[in-house]
């Protein structure tokens, strides 16, 4: 029944209809799965049931929109409790692979322990990167933190809630390793706060759920004691970043809820690029 109003409310195309359709039928969607996501994980009081359900509902803008293949070789940027790894155990076929990476070191035991076990061509890696919420002992900057992965090794990379918390210095070097991680053809999926005329007006009359009052080069944010805990960032800067790295943004771009704008998609706007 999920699944079906899934379907409906944002009308995927029959491709999507017909992925759902063989994806319930081969693995019958949450059965066993639950038991790979930590029991005492609270997500925006979701259970585990309920990430579960957002991690497939992920997995089929990926497929659906960005055309993810079972046979990718998939880098997961920021990959937490490994709840988009969980979607993606039962997509990716045995010529596919994953990685995922996050700088919360209890995370990345958790998905070792329970994930890689189970499924040995997941693999989770821990990044020593600062962060004064979630890895204040980190040694590294982000802004210097180079990925353990080779050039052109993957066919698609995934930045989901990851530069909603980034300045622009982090931000823009985080690009640029996406953009040699990646082969050419390539797909990168990020999401964002994106600012435009109908963002922009929306926070200045007081729709937009986020008021992002404090600005700064490029961006602005919600807090000026911690910036990073939410940054949305001009549309065009964007787009300009994404074109100095090779990569090539899909259009049309997918605009969040967070504005209160008319949209079928989710609270986040998220861009889709290519590797040229």
């Amino acid at each position: 029944m999920y699944f079906a109003k899934l379907n409906f409310r944002n009308r995927f195309s029959k491709g999507g209809t017909l992925y759902f359709a063989k994806l319930n039928f081969r693995n019958r969607f949450s059965k066993g799965r639950k038991e790979l996501l930590p029991p005492w994980i609270k997500w925006d009081s979701k259970d585990g049931q309920e990430l579960i359900e957002t991690g497939d509902q992920e997995l089929a803008y990926f497929v659906t929109i960005c055309g993810l293949q079972p046979n990718a070789r998939v880098l997961d940027i920021g990959c937490g409790i490994g709840r988009i790894a969980v979607a993606l155990t039962h997509y990716l076929t045995s010529e596919g692979g994953y990685d995922g990476i996050d700088i919360i070191p209890g995370a990345i035991k958790w998905c070792t322990r329970k994930i890689t076990r189970q499924y040995p061509r997941f693999c989770f890696h821990f990044a020593d990167i600062y962060s004064k919420a979630y890895n204040p002992k980190g040694r590294v900057k982000a802004s210097d933190y180079a990925f353990p992965f080779d050039k052109d090794l993957f066919d698609f990379v995934i930045l989901s809630s990851v530069f909603t918390h980034m300045l622009p210095e982090d931000l823009e070097h985080y690009i640029s390793e996406v953009a040699r991680m990646l082969r050419p053809g390539g797909t990168c999926f990020a999401t964002y706060f994106l600012l435009n005329p109908e963002t922009l007006e929306h926070i200045e009359t007081g729709k937009s759920t986020l008021g992002f009052q404090f600005k700064g080069d490029q961006y602005r944010t919600i807090s000026h004691e911690v910036p990073e805990s939410a940054v949305a960032y001009n549309e065009d800067y964007v787009i300009n970043l994404y074109a100095q790295n090779g990569l090539t943004i899909a259009t049309p771009i997918r605009y969040g809820t967070w504005s209160l704008r008319a949209t079928d998609y989710e609270y986040q706007d998220f861009v889709v690029a290519h590797k040229v």
